[in-house]
């Protein structure tokens, strides 16, 4: 299995995690991120992940290839000093044009699962927006997460009564994938690491008739 590289030192990898390619092969085997780290290092300790992407999510993940990087970037994620920006297509749009998303996040389970929902009495979590670009029934959102909570850009979009296009768990199912990509990061570290993924292929179409013009990532 191939993963593209989209920044590569002594210290750090940041790979370019396809839409549907789950970081971790979990309780029932399959194909994941962690199936390339033999490749990645030699070393007998690591690599590890530096934070984490859902299954469905495309795009900028880092991989840690020393110890000592691995807890440096940790430390920036958790301080709030790693610089996250995703690309988002919603169903419809917000009203305006930027703005911030400050709603608590909860862990729910039943007995069909569990999902993330906006509770007075969860962890903090905030979103900055700024619509990019709007279609016909839809919006091209570019969305930056002061927190890291799980699944917060979904459940935030959610709340904002615009759900990502392709995601069936928090209100717009239908389509062929989840329009969600991690689009850019930057730990500012010594010496800083940043990269920019690609659109995907599966997003192409609908960025492009909300504006989007091409590899720059510019409106026409």
């Amino acid at each position: 299995m191939h993963i593209p590289i989209l920044f590569q030192d002594t210290r750090f990898v940041v790979l370019d995690k396809p839409a549907g390619l789950p970081v971790h092969a979990g309780p029932r085997g399959g194909p994941s991120v962690e199936d390339v780290f033999p490749a990645l290092s030699r070393r007998k300790d690591g690599p590890w992940l530096a934070h984490r992407l859902d299954a469905d999510t495309a795009g900028c993940l880092v991989v840690a290839l020393r110890r000592a990087a691995l807890l440096a970037a940790q430390d920036a994620f958790a301080a709030g000093r790693a610089e996250k920006t995703y690309w988002a297509v919603v169903r419809g749009g917000p009203a305006e044009e930027a703005g911030r998303i400050d709603a608590p996040l909860l862990k729910r389970s039943d007995k069909a699962g569990w999902c993330m929902a906006v509770d007075p009495a969860g962890q903090p979590a905030i979103s900055d927006f700024l619509v990019r670009g709007r279609g016909a029934g839809m919006a091209w959102l570019e969305i930056r997460p002061r927190t890291g909570r799980t699944h917060q850009v979904r459940v935030h979009c959610s709340f904002l009564g615009c759900p990502v296009l392709g995601d069936p768990v928090y209100g717009a199912p239908g389509g062929d994938r989840l329009h969600l990509l991690a689009r850019a990061i930057a730990l500012p570290l010594d010496p800083p690491v940043s990269a920019t993924a690609p659109v995907p292929a599966h997003m192409r179409a609908a960025l492009a008739a909300c504006g989007w013009a091409g590899a720059d990532g510019e409106r026409r």
